[in-house]
């Protein structure tokens, strides 16, 4: 992709990483990111919910505070009514008054078929951006809120689970990573990233690949919403969950007692995932106890080494 070369372009597309990074001036950048897709879920209020989360996720991932957003919708006016959108839009609304994020504008086409998301901006210290590429070997790895949301939805699209088995999923992708941010922040993360749809493995390999280190992950230690396995063992798995795994291979080394289950688990594209943080290990644990007493999940998942790549272990 072209690239207009900047000196006070702090974080461009050179490393994957979750937003982009502007520098106003010595202690002001601005963030940028923008993200929109597809309904994932029925209800039009939770849609707009789980989107809005998602857009704001890439702010916080990089240890910025979002501060504006512009709404982006595509919408079947032939085919459903405008209420639908509203409700949408209110989801979208719900979410950002939550964040204290002001919704400034944006804006609206006609399509086939339903699209939200946000452009965002956030503000941050450029002394103290969050970015996927310093994690350094010794680190521990973190993973804030479990993996399936991909496999679920599409399980409750064929009809193969109920809405309530969907519940802890839509919960956990309209929770805002903010808690998350603020934590990693405050115990000096030497690296994050959030995970959504590259799925875990595509995300931690672009880690890996920006910060020049292997990752190690225990396949047993991530955590993952009930019922998952079992789904993926039925066949009930995304196309973009399958896409992924065919490209992960090609920097993944499994070992040989992990499941083939498990191992599309860890590509399936998540929606508004949590933040995957790398951090030496003392600090770790003083930030697993302070996510714990903010009722925020977080495991140490795996841990980072010289080399490249990505290994998972039992």
């Amino acid at each position: 992709m072209p690239t207009t070369l900047n000196e006070n372009v702090l974080v461009g597309f050179a490393t994957s990483d979750d937003a982009g990074v502007y520098k106003l001036r010595d202690d002001l950048a601005l963030v940028q990111t923008v993200d929109f897709f597809t309904p994932i879920v029925d209800d039009p209020f939770d849609f707009g919910r789980i989107a809005a989360a998602n857009a704001l996720s890439d702010i916080y991932a990089m240890g910025a505070k979002p501060v504006t957003a512009l709404n982006i919708a595509a919408f079947p006016t032939e085919t459903l009514h405008l209420d639908v959108l509203a409700k949408i839009l209110e989801g979208g609304a719900a979410i950002c008054k939550q964040a204290n994020v002001a919704i400034v504008g944006g804006h609206t086409i006609k399509d086939s078929e339903p699209k939200y998301g946000l452009a965002v901006t956030g503000t941050v210290d450029p002394r103290a951006v969050v970015t996927n590429a310093n994690a350094r070997p010794g680190d521990f790895l973190l993973l804030t809120k479990q993996l399936g949301t991909g496999v679920l939805a599409t399980a409750l699209k064929r009809g193969d689970i109920p809405p309530s088995q969907m519940q802890p999923a839509v919960d956990s992708m309209t929770t805002l990573n903010e808690r998350a941010s603020a934590a990693m922040i405050k115990h000096h993360a030497h690296a994050a990233t959030d995970i959504t749809g590259f799925g875990l493995l595509g995300h931690a390999n672009e880690m890996a690949h920006a910060s020049n280190v292997a990752l190690n992950i225990s396949a047993r230690a991530v955590p993952l919403f009930d019922g998952v396995l079992e789904l993926i063992t039925r066949d009930i798995v995304p196309g973009g969950t399958r896409d992924n795994a065919t490209a992960h291979a090609a920097f993944t080394r499994f070992d040989e007692s992990i499941k083939p289950a498990m191992r599309l688990a860890l590509s399936d594209a998540q929606t508004s995932g949590g933040l995957l943080i790398s951090i030496a290990p003392d600090d770790a644990h003083r930030l697993l106890d302070e996510l714990a007493s903010q009722s925020v999940r977080a495991e140490i998942i795996g841990s980072v080494e010289s080399g490249s790549g990505i290994r998972v272990v039992t």
